[in-house]
């Protein structure tokens, strides 16, 4: 791999070297600093106030060549804009086409600064992350609460690129502007009476995308996106995606969806029968937490031997996968007619065992173009809310009661059966279409000497193919020996090669980093306590039926997209993301105490209410979670087996088999205890999880 120092100068622009963050002497200071405190010559407080004072001086320096740059777009708009007017009283349709091309280029010299912003954003995250790391400070919370929330702030405007929407509005406005009049002689059309309108030229767009990802503003597909936490390099080298672009199949990536599909399909269609499953076995209802807990249970072991597998193929472990399921169904359906508990958990445990994916992340990291990777990704989340809505909305539908020689069919019978058979298809399919990549890996591809940089994934079309970010040269390279040195020293740590195993990848995470796996566990502990003992609590209280229970499932699964669409089309763009992140925390403890039964009867609109509040709020959490996850994960985890992705689904994995254990021990002392007891340890979980949030908040700008 490339050292991250050398990528940040590889993706620098030529001409303006002299104004990117100096990632070098910070790192300089960082070890200058770690000596001198070996030896004793340098106490903390000093190096700290010196580090302070070394950045000040570095954003100081980004921030007003930003906003000279800035001010150069401004006057050349200007001047445009006397062309504009010149042509509105005399329409000229040559003059028109030339003042559009003047137009897209001030775009492309803006997405060239939009670049610079990006590269800076990211070196000062990645220095201030090497500093706690080196020395166990909490640097980056007073930097961040000391620096951002200031009237003056300077970091403010390279995190959140104050006045780029005025040159992005200009730029779109008149290029509408134009088009309007070349097509409509006249007819004036705004954009913001038509927002279809406000990005119709590829520069705008290529605009767009970039000034989203630097801002974190989003929209509903890349805050659906965020769900499947694929994570990414910060400065991914074009060898990556040619090399994705190689091997993209789109059968196989479909196939892929539909492995998904189909998985939380099956780990949802029992939950409504999974108590009367039990009973009618002899075992207690509260019994269904383990029926429905040991999937996850085998699903722990399986997301690692999964993981590893897909180093090497894709196409054999969704067969072994396949092959899985469709035995862990047929001994799940056929526990009835052996009545044989032993056989039922056997069923889910083989089930939990074919739990792909991580083999499906894992190819839309690798195998997917990065253009075409965020719709891949809010697929697969897509996928997933799906099959939890389809689950218990077809297990509705499969209330019938009939016999075949000496098996039988029924309401417990028959999620088994169908999925069996879906499987069994669902192979065939595979086995006829699926195309095996090649067998290279992010790991194992090898840099190519052009470089693009970030920008160079915001496709411009081939109109404006002219490189926005160029190799820097040997002005960067002044004093060459101390920078091989350097170039060796960042080489051999943390940006070298992925860990190699769950101890190294223990070792990688900072705080930060664990309370947001922890509130990960919170979020899904809640979650499934909520939906794994709904069948047992609703039965108990308001003595609803399996169809009632399956009916009220799916509507809590059909709230994920339209939750999604409100949270990234508007909330996602008011507020930041560890704002949204603490309030929908607050949320789910709102939610999870609503749900109590104290003193008054339990009723269903108290049931139904809380439940709902406690699952949007732990969707809507789920999204910036893992957003702010990702970013400050360490780049070595975005790779190999033990990447950041498996981690997130250990940690989901175990929280939902701790919470069906919880259900079957508090179902010993009784039904009528089983809600309190169960939402309890939720509880505290969840404010446990707030009170960590609260700790690590500026660590998350």
């Amino acid at each position: 791999m490339v050292a991250f120092g050398k990528k940040l100068r590889e993706s620098q622009i030529e001409e303006w070297q002299g104004c990117y963050i100096n990632y070098k002497l910070m790192k300089k200071k960082v070890n200058r600093y770690r000596q001198q405190i070996e030896v004793g010559t340098q106490n903390g407080d000093n190096f700290l106030m010196d580090f302070s004072r070394l950045l000040d001086c570095e954003i100081e320096r980004i921030v007003l060549f930003l906003l000279e740059q800035q001010g150069q777009l401004a006057t050349r708009l200007s001047d445009l804009r006397q062309q504009h007017h010149a042509l509105l009283q005399q329409p000229d349709g040559s003059k028109i086409s030339e003042l559009q091309e003047a137009y897209r280029a001030v775009g492309c010299d803006l997405l060239r600064l939009l670049s610079f912003v990006e590269i800076n954003a990211i070196g000062l995250r990645k220095i201030l992350k090497k500093f706690d790391k080196r020395f166990g400070y909490k640097f980056t919370d007073y930097y961040v609460k000391t620096r951002a929330n200031h009237p003056y702030s300077q970091l403010r405007q390279v995190f959140k690129h104050v006045g780029f929407g005025a040159v992005v509005g200009a730029i779109c406005r008149n290029l509408a502007d134009l088009q309007d009049l070349q097509h409509h002689q006249g007819n004036y059309i705004s954009i913001y009476d038509h927002p279809a309108l406000s990005h119709p030229d590829p520069v705008i767009d290529s605009i767009r995308s970039a000034v989203e990802k630097l801002s974190n503003s989003t929209n509903y597909l890349h805050f659906l996106g965020r769900h499947a936490f694929i994570m990414e390099d910060d400065l991914p080298t074009p060898s990556q995606d040619d090399s994705a672009d190689q091997r993209y199949h789109f059968m196989s990536l479909l196939l892929n969806l539909v492995n998904t599909f189909l998985y939380m399909v099956n780990t949802y269609i029992i939950v409504p029968t999974a108590d009367s499953y039990s009973l009618s076995l002899g075992a207690a209802a509260t019994v269904c937490g383990v029926v429905i807990g040991s999937m996850a249970v085998a699903q722990v072991f399986s997301s690692v031997y999964f993981s590893a597998w897909s180093n090497r193929s894709y196409f054999r472990p969704l067969v072994f996968s396949s092959v899985v399921l469709l035995v862990g169904n047929t001994l799940y359906a056929l526990a009835f007619d052996l009545n044989s508990i032993s056989v039922l958990l056997i069923g889910r445990l083989f089930c939990g065992l074919g739990s792909a994916r991580a083999v499906n992340r894992r190819y839309i990291s690798d195998c997917v173009p990065l253009k075409l990777r965020m719709q891949a990704s809010a697929g697969f989340v897509s996928a997933s809310a799906l099959g939890m809505a389809c689950g218990p909305a077809l297990a509705c539908l499969l209330q019938k009661n009939f016999k075949i020689s000496k098996l039988t069919f029924n309401e417990n019978t028959l999620p088994g059966w169908l999925m069996t058979l879906a499987w069994l298809v669902y192979l065939l399919w595979l086995w006829i279409s699926f195309r095996e990549p090649s067998l290279e890996t992010k790991e194992t591809a090898v840099p190519q000497e052009a470089n693009a940089g970030p920008l160079a994934k915001v496709a411009v079309n081939s109109d404006f193919t002219q490189p926005l970010l160029v190799k820097s040269e040997a002005k960067q390279q002044d004093d060459g020996e101390d920078q091989e040195c350097d170039d060796i020293e960042e080489d051999s740590g943390e940006f070298q090669k992925p860990v190699t195993s769950i101890v190294m990848a223990y070792r990688l995470l900072t705080p930060s980093v664990k309370v947001q796996l922890f509130v990960y566990f919170m979020l899904k502990y809640a979650m499934e306590i909520l939906l794994a003992e709904s069948s047992v609590i609703t039965g108990y209280y308001f003595i609803w039926q399996s169809s009632s229970v399956a009916v009220f499932l799916a509507c809590l699964g059909l709230t994920v997209l339209p939750v999604n669409i409100i949270v990234g089309n508007y909330i996602g763009n008011m507020f930041e993301e560890r704002q949204v992140l603490l309030a929908s925390e607050i949320m789910v403890c709102f939610g999870i105490l609503l749900s109590f039964q104290v003193f008054i009867p339990y009723s269903v609109p108290q049931y139904v209410g809380s439940a709902l509040i406690t699952f949007v709020s732990a969707e809507v959490l789920e999204g910036v979670n893992l957003s702010l996850l990702s970013r400050v994960m360490s780049s070595r985890l975005s790779r190999g087996t033990y990447n950041g992705g498996l981690l997130s689904t250990e940690a989901g994995t175990l929280a939902r088999v701790i919470a069906d254990g919880t259900i079957t021990l508090s179902g010993y002392l009784g039904e009528s205890r089983l809600l309190n007891i169960t939402l309890a340890p939720a509880l505290l979980i969840c404010i446990s999880s707030i009170i960590a949030t609260c700790f690590t908040y500026n660590s998350l700008y």
